[in-house]
């Protein structure tokens, strides 16, 4: 009996019907580029000062300049490396005072300023930009600082708990359920986050995207493989991750067209609606079909896909079954991850490895969103590169291979972010390309995880050992924006230490995991304690040998 994959082959892998999917599926990874790192723009922090009561009347009746109203008026400025003072406190004076000077206001109080008390921002801040953010609006500064980093926080809390359920949604009620169910949800979620009426509901109607967004992502990008025969199943499946640049590139022209947080927010999310229309254009998939028994339905898609390849399915070819796999009706346990110690290495290593990547990826995004001179520019710089980012994967992943491309990237990440340390702040050019360099090969670390992980699990526990291991990137989102906007208060360069011995680090450990291109897939646990030997090649060319003298007898 003919298995899905044989009949690909014959009525097209990746033929009309398949690029037609494939085109309208990549909009799912466009569009979840605006939920990953929209907060780069939602949550952008303009400079800021406290609203001292008085000093707009004072600074009219003398005729100051804007510069010169802050020189008078606002402590700390000037201070290299140190914006609390000036950002976080005011002179604790009245300012409504007729008798003031024009020249030195604060000499009628004392006759050495640095003697003059100070206190917090009672009355609110004054906020330098045109547009809004969720920091303006809601003034997450200073002591509520920490909100901020809770709301993007929230989002991969979300990601965490949801990949907990949406799998389980996925394999039990259909891929196609799952996809519209979570598309709906996110998408309302989108829209209720930009009428938040206070930061509470901001940070519910968040995590709620977040527990969703990431099922609905994750639900094409399975859909799509699905479709596709096995000899295009990793092009695809690089460049549907290549469209989650697309996203980013979108984003920051609608970011600097759009400056307001709340018309932002509405911007993107109003036109996912649109993906409900997936219910019409969008099949189930056959091979969960054939999963649930409903070989009916599952053939009747089949021979949709070949009539609309123009490669109708012939009648022997109309008995549909899944590949005979006894390791599927093994039971996977988590203990299973650990049970051997080549396994055991395999998941720290893999678990740290998904840890390092989304700790790099997030942070450098958010570190020049908290430190950029030109945010919009310099965010479009940085996605650009991520294009060549993904061809590199795809041009290098059958010549050189898996280990040592991976373990470059993450080298590169990391000295990339040491290298920062010491560039000049006054050359801004040269401090952008430097940080595009670690951009992409941050990029290539985060997308060629994703199926190292997989080629390194037997069949029996691959899917477990994939969910298990990048849970630990949801984990690091988490952490991650407490990391860059509370140490860049201490520090501007701090994260970029942490974050270069965490890259540097993560490239040494990749040399520890064995090389699995030309290797074939591990199938039991013993088949993975001789990965690294080389013997599941060798084993499979006797095989085909033996297969071959048995057909010349």
């Amino acid at each position: 009996m003919p298995t899905l994959d044989d009949i690909l082959e014959h009525i097209g892998e990746f033929d009309l019907f398949q690029k037609q999917i494939f085109l309208v599926l990549c909009l799912l990874s466009v569009a979840f580029a605006p939920i990953f790192v929209g907060i780069v723009f939602l949550g952008f922090i303009p400079d800021h000062h406290c609203l001292n009561p008085g000093v707009s009347e004072l600074s009219k009746r003398c005729g100051w300049s804007l510069e010169e109203e802050l020189n008078y008026t606002v402590p700390g400025l000037g201070i290299p490396g140190d914006t609390f003072i000036s950002q976080c406190r005011r002179y604790d004076v009245d300012w409504n005072q007729t008798t003031l000077s024009c020249t030195d206001p604060l000499a009628s109080f004392a006759s050495n300023r640095s003697h003059i008390p100070l206190t917090t921002c009672q009355d609110g801040w004054v906020y330098d930009t045109a547009g809004s953010s969720i920091v303006t609006e809601f003034n997450l500064v200073c002591a509520d600082s920490w909100k901020l980093d809770l709301i993007q926080s929230s989002v991969n809390a979300g990601f965490f708990l949801g990949s907990m359920g949406i799998g389980y949604v996925a394999d039990r009620f259909g891929r196609k359920v799952c996809l519209l169910t979570t598309v709906f949800i996110s998408s309302l979620s989108g829209v209720l986050m930009a009428i938040s009426p206070n930061y509470a509901s901001l940070v519910i109607f968040r995590l709620l995207q977040g527990l969703v967004s990431k099922g609905s992502w994750t639900s094409g990008y399975i859909l799509l493989t699905e479709f596709v025969g096995p000899a295009y199943r990793r092009t695809v499946s690089i460049v549907y991750q290549m469209n989650f640049t697309v996203g980013l590139v979108v984003l920051s022209g609608i970011a600097y067209i759009i400056p307001y947080w709340r018309w932002l927010q509405l911007t993107v999310s109003l036109p996912t609606f649109l993906f409900l229309l997936y219910y019409w254009c969008v099949p189930e998939s056959p091979r969960w079909l054939l999963s649930q028994k409903k070989n009916a339905r599952a053939i009747k898609i089949v021979d949709h896909i070949a009539q609309k390849n123009g490669k109708p399915l012939t009648a022997n070819l109309k008995a549909l079954s899944l590949e005979d796999d006894d390791t599927e009706k093994l039971s996977p346990s988590i203990k299973d991850l650990f049970r051997t110690p080549q396994i055991r290495r395999h998941t720290l290593i893999l678990m740290y490895l998904w840890f390092s990547a989304s700790m790099l990826y997030q942070g450098l995004i958010m570190y020049m969103g908290a430190t950029s001179a030109n945010l919009y520019l310099d965010f479009f710089y940085s996605a650009l590169v991520e294009f060549p980012a993904s061809l590199i994967i795809i041009f290098t992943i059958d010549r050189i291979g898996r280990r040592y491309p991976l373990a470059a990237s993450n080298f590169i990440g990391g000295v990339v972010c040491l290298i920062m340390l010491f560039l000049p702040e006054d050359i801004h050019w040269l401090k952008v390309t430097v940080t595009c360099v670690g951009r992409m090969g941050i990029t290539i670390a985060a997308q060629m995880i994703c199926l190292v992980n997989a080629e390194l699990y037997p069949t029996f526990i691959r899917n477990l050992g994939v969910m298990i291991c990048s849970s630990m990137c949801d984990v690091a989102g988490i952490i991650t924006p407490f990391i860059v906007f509370r140490l860049t208060e201490l520090w501007h360069e701090l994260p970029l230490i942490l974050f270069g011995v965490v890259g540097m680090l993560a490239g040494g450990m990749v040399l520890l995991l064995p090389e699995t291109k030309g290797k074939t897939l591990p199938e039991t646990l013993e088949d993975v304690e001789k990965l690294g030997k080389g013997k599941l090649k060798e084993n499979k060319i006797c095989l085909q040998t033996e297969k071959s003298n048995d057909a010349d007898n």
